[in-house]
């Protein structure tokens, strides 16, 4: 079977292959010591969760609200039941993930990046911005994402509602997420506009 003919089988080559070069070009012990695997860990579900929130944000919701307008057009019916579930399966995770892998990298230091203390600033601020975002998809976005795709009952209005709040946090995400980015390069390239103090 070719692993490149199935989405799943395509990420475990991806996962496996990373690690095999990892091994060959820094061998085994450094390889997988505990920060390598944790920033490669966080950066990869980060590429997830934050690609999926601009494809949201400047594709799929522009497009469903042309589809909506569109009369006599295809609609979105088919982007909200077979594409949007699936997204939304992979873009909450991929945040749980992202902020699971960030506390791994931190470790001992995340109650200073957390209280801002000297030396963290830049990524407990990088960090607050991530965690806002974590709480929006979880407790905002997905359960209105529910009342949307039909996977919860509700009523027409409890939808219209929904989708008002959905898009607002999901949009807010999209503007946190910029700032957010900005942090996390500079504390770990040393962006000259920042400091980490």
């Amino acid at each position: 079977m070719n692993p490149l003919n199935n989405h799943r089988q395509s990420l475990i080559l991806g996962i496996i292959l990373a690690l095999i070069l990892a091994v060959v070009m820094a061998g085994w012990p450094l390889a997988v010591s505990g920060p390598s695997l944790a920033r490669w860990f966080h950066i990869v579900a980060g590429v997830f969760w934050i690609g999926l929130l601009y494809y949201f944000n400047v594709a799929q919701t522009p497009a469903l609200a042309d589809a909506a307008a569109d009369k006599g057009g295809p609609g979105g019916a088919g982007v909200t039941k077979y594409v949007a579930p699936r997204a939304l399966f992979w873009f909450r995770w991929a945040a749980l993930a992202t902020w699971v892998g960030g506390a791994w990298l931190l470790k001992e230091n995340f109650l200073n990046a957390f209280t801002f203390r000297s030396g963290f600033v830049v990524i407990g601020i990088g960090a607050w911005l991530g965690t806002i975002m974590l709480l929006n998809v979880w407790g905002v976005i997905w359960p209105n994402q529910k009342k949307i795709l039909g996977i919860v009952a509700a009523t027409d209005e409890q939808k219209a509602r929904a989708r008002k709040a959905a898009g607002m946090a999901s949009r807010v995400n999209f503007v946190l997420s910029i700032p957010m980015l900005m942090c996390m390069a500079a504390q770990s390239h040393g962006l000259p506009f920042f400091h980490s103090g």
